[in-house]
């Protein structure tokens, strides 16, 4: 499978995200799995990368070329995509991906798992999303979307179309299994 991993792109990050994080990206490559991700040699997207690269798996890096900076690519990637634009980066990425794992991470991180959610919610794809919810980072978010789910706000089948897991193993079992009942899915 191609997993797309979103997190974090700041390097001061709690070490047990690094460290979870490069454990994972080893144990989906010893799997026969390949990386795709936003490129980048910091934070989260750096350890899925190294982690990628220990367990001798295939990385795909995507970015526009303003990522294009000393420093900021991950260099050790068998493959980079250069688009035009973060829309068409995520872009690529969504269509190019059979599954994805939302590590910790800040406001672009949320955005990329809102929109993968979304467009699962509409019907637009059936892919796995586990939430890597490492040392309880996402507790609150998704007790907030538990709290709009039990107002109406967000409709309650929406909790189904993810699944939360909190170890590597776990992780790597969810992508893997992960068969979304396709009855629960366009809600429009």
């Amino acid at each position: 499978m191609r997993i797309c991993i979103f997190g974090a792109s700041a390097d001061d990050l709690d070490p047990r995200f690094v460290s979870e994080t490069e454990r994972l990206g080893e144990a989906l490559a010893k799997r026969g799995h390949s990386l795709i991700f936003g490129g980048g040699a910091h934070g989260m997207m750096g350890a899925a990368a190294r982690g990628f690269t220990a367990g001798g798996g295939h990385i795909t890096g995507v970015a526009p070329r303003f990522f294009d900076l000393p420093g900021v690519i991950y260099q050790q990637c068998d493959a980079f995509v250069w688009p035009d634009s973060m829309r068409d980066r995520k872009k690529y990425m969504e269509d190019n991906a059979d599954a994805f794992i939302i590590c910790p991470g800040g406001v672009g991180t949320y955005e990329e798992f809102f929109e993968v959610l979304t467009l699962k919610q509409l019907g637009r794809h059936t892919k796995p999303i586990a939430v890597f919810n490492i040392a309880g980072f996402y507790d609150r978010l998704l007790g907030l979307l538990k709290e709009n789910a039990e107002e109406g706000i967000v409709r309650a089948q929406t909790l189904e179309l993810y699944g939360v897991t909190a170890t590597v193993d776990e992780t790597v079992d969810f992508v893997e299994t992960d068969r979304t009942d396709p009855a629960r899915i366009r809600f429009y």
